[in-house]
């Protein structure tokens, strides 16, 4: 699926300066809604993302998890409530601080480095760093031997993590995921989970989309549960597994259809 470069341009971080990355954060939602054809999708939602961590997005589908994710990056207006980042209304100028990456990975015309070297000059870094950082970015992906590949030609999970070292080589503040490994193998799903504990590791505030109740196992420090646009549970990872206190968290941990 093909994207205008300025949308690619307006979600690449740049290198934190700390005060102007920090500002960022909290992301937050407050009395979020979103209607569409009579129905509404988001209901109500209030939430914020501060700190560090990494936060797993669960619930059925059609909960609302990835049109939750794109109201906090900014990409959908809500039709009620308000969006904030550091208390502010999401201000472009900061949007480079909030690295997002899409289910379908989003590749310019470009071979793969310069791919990363678009992402790094959009958010301003100095031409003469960009080339060691795209390098050393690439290479955090396994990809280094694909660097001058057309990133077009590349194999599904070669994209997206091309797509993440993109979203990662200039040091976000705040990286939202949404199900980034959905159908890819499980080397590529492998080598994107190293890269995201990587990124928690290095003070990245991570929210990850998923399906994967593995993957959510394997990654989350803790979980929200949506249901039919709401937040039903919140709660840290092993409290939310061991159990859910909502019947419909404990269902879809069952494997049974969530009405």
């Amino acid at each position: 699926m093909a994207m205008p470069e300025a949308v690619i341009a307006s979600l690449a971080p740049p290198r934190p300066v700390s005060a102007v990355g920090e500002s960022v954060l909290p992301i937050a939602g407050a009395g979020l809604v979103v209607r569409r054809g009579g129905r509404t999708l988001i209901d109500g939602i209030d939430i914020a993302f501060e700190g560090h961590g990494l936060t797993v997005v669960l619930g059925a589908n059609g909960a609302g998890k990835s049109l939750l994710l794109r109201l906090l990056a900014g990409l959908v207006n809500p039709d009620g409530g308000a969006v904030t980042w550091a208390g502010s209304a999401p201000d472009r100028s900061h949007a480079p601080f909030v690295g997002f990456v899409f289910q379908r990975p989003v590749m310019l015309r470009r071979t793969a480095i310069e791919n990363v070297h678009y992402a790094l000059k959009a958010a301003g870094v100095p031409r003469a760093m960009r080339g060691d950082i795209a390098r050393r970015a690439l290479e955090d992906a396994g990809l280094a031997a694909l660097a001058q590949w057309p990133a077009r030609l590349l194999s599904g999970g070669e994209q997206q993590r091309v797509a993440l070292a993109r979203a990662l080589a200039p040091s976000p503040r705040a990286l939202l995921l949404d199900e980034p490994t959905s159908n890819l193998d499980p080397a590529s799903t492998l080598a994107i989970e190293n890269l995201v504990l990587a990124a928690r590791g290095a003070g990245t505030r991570i929210v990850l989309v998923t399906h994967d109740l593995g993957q959510a196992r394997r990654l989350a420090d803790e979980v929200v549960f949506l249901h039919a646009g709401r937040v039903l549970e919140r709660a840290p990872a092993a409290t939310f597994f061991d159990g859910p206190s909502s019947g419909q968290a404990q269902a879809f941990l069952d494997g049974r259809i969530v009405l």
